[in-house]
């Protein structure tokens, strides 16, 4: 047997998302599967001290040699695709449902002379329209519950229905308006078949136009002052609405597709595909292969699509994330198939839902590949060779520190540093610089006063340490006990940039006496450009290069640290400037409401009663303020270039 800790995941690898996970065996066969509402925490558990686990999951977790995941919308559709993976792979350690139980339908029978709505489960019958499978019963039920008071068909069974006959009053359903009681006359069948058309039409997908209907009714009877019946219409809309959350996981039964999403990082792209068949979830794949040129995502499709399906029928609709580069790809699939092939990417409904879970599962694949290569030392250490290589240095830059520029329109102007040792990321060492020195969109000068002050730090220390100790640099300050991060000296400077910004940090260096002493380069976002001080031309490091994948990775982050950083700095300046409006309110209050709530968004959020229970603000100068920033504009912000937009 296996020791689980050979196949653990790491824990930061892990989606905290809802989504269904599969244990497999040394020979590759699935021998359990479960859903979670968090993926996380319900994997760890396995992971945990095996004499906590119950004797059967001891025996699993010992016997399998790896563990998959995928992520969906909801728990809903993570029970229904946990459903569909048992059927299909009859995993040897998931317990079986004893007494042959499904997951329900909703059935109408329409053979009937007055067709009857219920929640059933197992074989289908010849005459009876069917919806579904649902995750749960209860859920299926109380949508019924909510359709019967916009379309009161009858919902009783057999028995019930000529006691009512006979008797000549309704049951209790059709005296709280969820039936229309064609067993005492209240409506002829052709009449009853209409509405019980109605029901089967909205859980087919036609919604649109029975809540346009609903709508219009309800304010007309607004309109004229039959407020009673415009509850009524409100109420069912509502019922309505809830009715129509559908399962993305669960498309009609006659639908046979796949789903294909593209994800990509620069480096490698990551395809995952779901086959649809009979409207559910039989099987999913994935692959992640490394990028040999700088083609869009379309243009990836052709040659990955034709070379699935050689051997294979490729499905009547192909759902896919972008359009295909190419029109005659079509034509090739259907040669493949021998009849037509239809390709969509819909941007709207259930297909797009499910769309989005493909690619958030893709994505997921990405993040879970970066990780690896993050924490497999040959990987950092080949990387770190590369830059060498490329910059011509005498050995691996152990030490790199990346700088990044950061503001809106001039505005709140901050930078970052990052710094990475060993290919890893050392978030103790990172630093954020407020530029104060000048108001504008500079980010040469920027970057200018950036350097400078971290490298005169350096210098600074330098000198302390030959005034204190002769024997060597100090690493722990004498006085407060405190690490001297700013004496290491990087081996490797990277700036967010292109030849401007690496010029300007080149003349830095020069002036500061450091050019001969630590290595310099930008990476241009454009191209992945890797520019050198003083070179007429780029660097170009190939797509699969484990050192351009360090660098990138080292570049993002500190562009993520600066607009971090930005961002709330200039919510707080929003905030401030929202405040400045508001009579009575000093300086030293202002400070405590920023303090406080630290944001305009927050402070939006909060009731008078909110804001009053900070020190120094009474009830009515809560009203004001909260009256004033109410008022005030909100912001955007733009999350591919970190700036913010009054709105």
């Amino acid at each position: 047997m296996a020791d689980p800790a050979s196949y653990r995941p790491r824990p930061g690898s892990i989606p905290t998302d809802p989504g269904v996970y599969r244990f497999f065996d040394a020979f590759g066969n699935v021998i359990y599967v479960g859903k979670a509402k968090n993926l996380r925490s319900r994997l760890n558990s396995y992971f945990a001290d095996p004499s906590s686990l119950h004797f059967r999951t001891q025996t699993m977790v010992r016997t399998a040699a790896r563990v998959e995941w995928t992520v969906v919308a909801n728990e809903l559709e993570a029970l229904q695709l946990e459903y569909t993976w048992i059927q299909q792979f009859d995993p040897r350690f998931n317990v079986k449902y004893r007494d042959d139980k499904s997951y329900p339908w909703l059935a109408v029978t329409w053979n009937e002379t007055y067709p009857r709505v219920f929640v059933g489960r197992g074989a289908k019958r010849r005459g009876t329209r069917y919806f579904g499978p649902f995750g749960q019963a209860w859920a299926i039920r109380e949508t019924v519950d909510a359709l019967l008071r916009v379309f009161p068909m009858r919902s009783c069974t057999d028995g019930v229905f000529k006691r009512a006959k006979a008797s000549g009053r309704p049951c209790l359903l059709g005296d709280i308006g969820k039936c229309s009681a064609p067993c005492v006359g209240r409506v002829g069948s052709e009449e009853h078949r209409e509405i019980a058309d109605g029901f089967c039409r909205f859980m087919a997908g036609e919604s649109d136009r029975i809540v346009q209907e609903l709508e219009r009714e309800m304010f007309e009877a607004s309109a004229d002052l039959n407020f009673e019946r415009a509850a009524v219409l409100r109420d069912q809309l509502a019922g309505l609405a809830k009715a129509r959350e559908r399962n993305t996981v669960v498309l009609p039964e006659t639908t046979r597709a796949d789903v294909v999403g593209f994800a990509d990082d620069g480096q490698q792209v990551a395809v995952q595909i779901f086959h649809i068949r009979g409207g559910r979830i039989t099987g999913e794949r994935g692959w992640i292969a490394d990028r040999s040129d700088d083609r869009d995502l379309a243009e990836l499709l052709e040659p990955f699509l034709l070379q699935l399906y050689t051997g294979e029928n490729p499905p009547p609709p192909l759902i896919l994330s972008s359009v295909p580069a190419e029109p005659e790809l079509v034509a090739l699939l259907e040669g493949m198939r021998g009849a037509r092939v239809e390709v969509r990417v819909p941007v709207r409904g259930d297909k797009r839902t499910l769309l989005e879970t493909v690619l958030r599962n893709a994505e997921l694949s990405l993040q879970q590949q970066a990780a690896r290569r993050a924490s497999d030392l040959t990987t950092r250490n080949r990387a770190l060779e590369e830059i060498a290589d490329a910059l011509g240095l005498a050995e691996p830059p152990l030490r790199i520190e990346c700088f990044d520029i950061s503001h809106t329109q001039g505005t709140e102007v901050v930078g970052s540093m990052v710094v990475f040792e060993d290919g890893l990321a050392r978030k103790s060492d990172y630093r954020r610089f407020v530029i104060k020195s000048f108001e504008g969109s500079n980010d040469v000068a920027a970057m200018d006063e950036v350097l400078s002050r971290r490298l005169g730090r350096l210098l600074d220390e330098r000198c302390r340490d030959e005034d204190e100790d002769e024997a060597g640099p100090l690493l722990v300050d004498p006085t407060t006990g405190a690490p001297r991060k700013f004496s290491y000296a990087p081996a490797l400077i990277v700036v967010d940039g292109g030849a401007p910004q690496v010029t300007a940090a080149a003349r830095v260096l020069e002036e500061l006496g450091l050019a001969g002493e630590i290595a310099l380069c930008g990476l241009a976002k454009r191209l992945e450009e890797v520019w050198l001080p003083g070179e007429e031309y780029p660097v170009i490091l190939p797509r699969a290069s484990e050192g351009l994948y360090l660098l990138q990775r080292v570049r993002d982050e500190a562009h993520r640290f600066a607009i971090t950083h930005h961002r709330g700095r200039r919510s707080k300046a929003m905030l401030s400037s929202a405040l400045d409006a508001v009579p009575g309110l000093g300086e030293m209050r202002r400070k405590a409401l920023i303090s406080q709530f630290g944001s305009l968004k927050k402070l939006r959020g909060a009731t008078p009663e909110e804001i009053a229970a900070v020190p120094g603000i009474g009830p009515k100068l809560a009203a004001a303020v909260h009256e004033a920033v109410s008022g005030t504009g909100g912001e955007a912000i733009n999350l591919a270039t970190g700036e913010v937009t009054p709105t």
